[in-house]
């Protein structure tokens, strides 16, 4: 068992595509804020190297969007670092783009599709309280 969590929230109105993609920004945001959280490069039994993967498992969760705005203010309020996406990053298409988008905005009215968090697991759970796990 881990004393951390590594969550992200993802709001449930989002299709297919956008879950999966949202998903892989944030989980990056966390793990270039953490490097920790990254282990060792795999290796398979012919000596092929891999990419080095999350030490932890990343629990995938879902909410609606007052839900995750809820989500969004409790981590902004305790202090917790995120990786966020907005709905708005979906009609950019490059990095400069989406910080420029992000930046239009402050926490009340941001859309906020996805959320990101590695912390101390209660403090996790307390934030993410109101999600569950994505179906």
């Amino acid at each position: 068992m881990f004393d951390t969590k590594f969550a992200v929230v993802l709001r449930d109105d989002l299709m297919t595509w956008q879950k999966l993609n949202v998903t892989a920004f944030l989980a990056t945001g966390v793990a270039g804020q953490k490097p920790s959280i990254i282990g060792e490069s795999y290796r398979d039994a012919a000596g092929n190297v891999y990419n080095a993967l999350s030490v932890q498992p990343i629990v995938v969760l879902s909410a609606d969007a007052s839900t995750i705005a809820a989500i969004h203010r409790r981590a902004l309020e305790r202090d917790v670092q995120v990786s966020a996406y907005i709905e708005e990053m979906f009609s950019t298409g490059h990095d400069v783009a989406n910080r420029e988008a992000f930046a239009s905005f402050g926490p009340d009215e941001a859309k906020v599709v996805g959320i990101a968090l590695h912390a101390d697991r209660k403090l996790v759970d307390k934030v993410t309280k109101g999600a569950r796990l994505h179906a």
